[in-house]
């Protein structure tokens, strides 16, 4: 921190604390290498997030030679409700959760913008039920997603792996038909590495308690 004799701020090393603890995850490790290999194959960004109400946030990405519109890295924040990764983290919490979080207003931040909360738990639902859910540009106009959980070994979603793309040369069918299957793919090879990669006496590299949020947790 750095201080002018009343008011702290913080310096860019505090940089160094985020990426320590993301390491010690494993996903820099695991996932990261997974994650590229996607890009790879279907040439489209990719992410991994974790749910910090009333946000998403990036916990790794893997990003195609392609100028995207939208940034940001490890520690990013974006809206859940206007996110693929969102939609599918949402469907995490309890009924009580998802009501608190409903009763608040939700930004609009294009026509396509989901904001009338019973749609949003209706698609929220939908989401859970068929293991995937996706966005078309109700963050930004031109910006397209789809994203899958990733669970622990137990089944417990922690985490959710997305693909973005542009809505210029990326069909809806597209990121169903293309990119879904190999996200999903990578999914459960993430899931299996993270779940192998933990060491003699730790619950686990993916516990749900660090992986949720780097903010806070409730357990």
């Amino acid at each position: 921190m750095r201080s002018d004799g009343r008011h702290f701020s913080l310096t860019p090393r505090i940089l160094e604390l985020g990426w320590n603890y993301f390491a010690s995850l494993g996903v820099e490790e695991i996932a990261k290498p997974l994650m590229r290999d996607l890009v790879d194959e279907i040439d489209e960004s990719c992410s991994m997030a974790t749910l910090d109400l009333p946000d998403i946030v990036y916990v790794a990405r893997a990003h195609t030679k392609r100028v995207m519109t939208i940034g940001g890295g490890i520690g990013a924040r974006l809206p859940a409700h206007a996110t693929a990764s969102g939609l599918v983290l949402l469907g995490t919490l309890s009924d009580d959760e998802f009501d608190e979080y409903l009763a608040a207003p939700l930004e609009k931040y294009t026509q396509h913008t989901m904001t009338n909360p019973e749609r949003l738990r209706t698609t929220v639902m939908t989401a859970r039920v068929r293991g995937w859910a996706l966005n078309d540009q109700a963050l930004e106009i031109g910006l397209r997603g789809i994203a899958v959980p990733v669970p622990t070994r137990s089944g417990e979603v922690v985490a959710a792996l997305s693909v973005s793309s542009n809505s210029a040369r990326t069909t809806l069918k597209d990121l169903r038909e293309r990119c879904l299957p190999a996200l999903q793919e990578t999914a459960r090879a993430i899931t299996a590495g993270l779940s192998r990669g933990r060491r003699p006496g730790e619950p686990g590299l993916v516990d749900p308690c660090r992986l949720r949020s780097y903010v806070r947790c409730d357990r």
